[in-house]
């Protein structure tokens, strides 16, 4: 089975530019990894990679600006990486939001806009990329669900809905990776509340809250696991 160290891979990281997509590009341009960072807002794509850059003592995280509900853009985002880099062989799903609203309360708007950015543009990356990786011999599905893939919350359910949904469309890759025997793992992490405003390394503890470099950490851990060992769904809780 096909392995290749971190050094060598190319990284694909969904709303990158902030959070837990950025604390993903960190780690991966701190393991040499070339990363791309993809959101709609330009400058804080920038902005990131220009301060992961000054980390890292090289330019290994690079950007993009792209529209995760739109397929075209999905697509043409996943040939740049391959045209640029050579290969994409790290897809993260890091891309999503919540649109407050109770069942009561759910508007149209805000159901197909959660549903679209968080699960549909996932499946139209994957889709894209998978062909490609197996092609490739090698390749790694990162997606960042939540708990809110596996219990129901009243205030988000198009949230949660969407987080469950991409749950069962991985469980549905996974399947179609084993019986094609392309060697390409899919992975789920699934954390509980993520504290996204306090990101600094030096940051104190938000009490229920995982660190974003805790979700870093456990992002190169999985990565870094014998091809052989897929770790399917990965609760990443604070204690």
């Amino acid at each position: 089975m096909k392995t290749k160290p971190l050094d060598e891979q190319v990284a694909l990281v969904t709303g990158g530019g902030t959070g837990i997509g950025r604390a993903f590009a960190g780690a991966l341009a701190d393991a040499g990894a070339r990363v791309v960072i993809a959101s709609r807002d330009e400058s804080k794509l920038r902005s990131a990679a220009d301060e992961l850059n000054a980390a890292a003592g090289a330019e290994r995280v690079h950007t993009y600006a792209f529209d995760v509900r739109v397929r075209e853009q999905c697509e043409a985002l996943v040939r740049h990486c391959v045209e640029q880099f050579g290969s994409l062989d790290v897809l993260i799903n890091n891309s999503g939001l919540a649109v407050p609203e109770t069942v009561e309360e759910i508007t149209e708007e805000g159901w197909e806009t959660v549903l679209q950015t968080n699960l549909k543009g996932a499946m139209w990356l994957v889709r894209a990329a998978l062909p490609l990786m197996a092609a490739h011999g090698f390749g790694d599905i990162v997606n960042v669900s939540s708990q809110a893939g596996k219990h129901g919350y009243a205030d988000v359910p198009s949230y949660c809905a969407s987080k469950w949904g991409l749950l069962g469309f991985a469980e549905a890759v996974r399947d179609h990776v084993r019986k094609t025997g392309a060697n390409v793992r899919v992975f789920n992490l699934c954390p509980g509340l993520v504290d996204v405003e306090h990101t600094a390394p030096d940051a104190p503890p938000r009490p229920g809250f995982v660190h974003v470099s805790n979700m870093a950490k456990t992002l190169r851990y999985v990565l870094s696991l014998d091809r052989e060992v897929v770790l399917e769904d990965i609760n990443i809780y604070a204690r």
